[in-house]
């Protein structure tokens, strides 16, 4: 059996995934919801900044690609989406926002 992956190794490894239109990482941007983790098994339960998204096989690629890339003891990675709270600038977390901020952007 492989070591143990953490959420923590998780989130660091997805705060390399960016929105393709947005200059910030998903983590930061508040995409992620939930991280599941069980026998090796993960599951990230993501938001989109619209629900239409027309990124999304990008998005989830680049997700599954970096966890791969970073935590190789992965058995399976599945990416399901909610929409049940629509995203929001308010979901921005403040590193995000200062982030942005230096970048121009009024969040």
């Amino acid at each position: 059996m492989g070591k143990v992956i953490s959420k923590v190794e998780i989130l660091k490894a997805l705060k390399e995934v960016y929105d393709p239109e947005i200059p910030l990482d998903i983590v930061n941007l508040g995409l992620v919801r939930r991280i599941i983790i069980q026998d090796g098994n993960v599951e990230i339960v993501l938001t989109l900044t619209t629900p239409n998204c027309p990124l999304e096989n990008l998005i989830t690629k680049s997700i599954i690609g970096k966890l791969k890339e970073k935590l190789g003891d992965i058995s399976e990675i599945s990416i399901k989406f909610d929409f049940s709270q629509p995203w929001n600038t308010e979901m921005i977390s403040e590193e995000g926002k200062e982030k942005l901020r230096t970048l121009g952007w009024k969040v």
